[in-house]
């Protein structure tokens, strides 16, 4: 994504900024005032995630919403820390270096095992509220994703190139998002058109989920006194609800909740609800 072409028309542009903080370039939207509130997008979409949940929660929040590395505004610096736990650490590093301590880490899909993690390096622990959490090799929709096929996809240095020519169409996009489960405004499918059209930004999603593996946290997370709260949406086709279910059973102060009639990218269907939803759990 250009920062000059592109970031004028984002969501919540008025409150971008770009901090170099090695090894990557981030892009971070910062707003409000109030306990610190971290949101972490999924894989393959980027701040935008959030345009109707985060002017929400700035009314009680200092709310920092970040690109993951190589992912819409964020330029990464170094793709060999692209998996879960380094972008972690690097998310960890960028935090101390801002002086942001969350107290809540709000992650959807992939994002929220970064969640998970991050709560493991930074203090004091946070709590974390995931959304249709990716705790599991991925099913469904989610195979351009899957990590045999996106290592695949990713070795090929044209992949990208023909994936974003064929990806920019509003069509396409609504393709990919109905398909999990969701429904979005015109608007909506637009971000993810722009997105899907941009090489740097499908590069950096391939090289991130080529490197994308939960074994780890998986098995760590009867260890994670973390305390988390799993949404799913029932409607959700990408990440089956029994993940984050399974998932709140291993970890000692998990709950689990779940929200009819809405797919995957929940929080961007009903933004209120889920704003409400946080609101209500997290105990400052």
């Amino acid at each position: 994504m250009d920062w000059a072409r592109d970031l004028p028309v984002w969501p919540n542009a008025d409150t971008s900024r770009r901090i170099r903080q090695r090894p990557h370039d981030w892009h971070v939207q910062e707003t409000g005032s109030g306990p610190d509130i971290l949101l972490l997008h999924g894989a393959g979409a980027s701040t935008h995630s959030w345009r109707g949940l985060l002017p929400v929660l700035s009314k009680s929040f200092r709310v920092i919403a970040l690109d993951l590395p190589g992912h819409g505004f964020t330029r990464a610096g170094n793709r060999s820390r692209l998996a879960l736990d380094t972008v972690a650490e690097d998310i960890a590093t960028l935090c101390a270096a801002q002086e942001w301590h969350p107290r809540v880490i709000v992650g959807h899909s992939a994002g929220a095992a970064v969640a998970i993690a991050l709560s493991e390096k930074v203090t004091p622990c946070p709590q974390v509220i995931t959304l249709n959490a990716a705790l599991d090799r991925f099913d469904g929709f989610a195979g351009w994703l899957f990590p045999a096929f996106a290592k695949m996809l990713a070795l090929n240095p044209f992949t990208s190139v023909a994936f974003a020519m064929g990806g920019g169409s509003a069509l396409r996009a609504r393709a990919i998002i109905t398909s999990t489960g969701s429904q979005l405004s015109e608007e909506g499918y637009g971000y993810y058109a722009r997105l899907l059209s941009d090489r740097a930004h499908v590069d950096g999603t391939l090289q991130m989920m080529a490197r994308w593996n939960t074994d780890s946290l998986y098995y760590r997370l009867p260890e994670i006194e973390t305390r988390c709260l799993l949404v799913t949406g029932a409607r959700d086709t990408a990440v089956p609800p029994r993940v984050s279910a399974m998932a709140a059973t291993r970890l000692p102060q998990g709950e689990l909740r779940e929200l009819d009639d809405l797919g995957h990218l929940a929080h961007e269907e009903d933004p209120e609800t889920i704003a409400q939803l946080i609101e209500a759990w997290i105990d400052l």
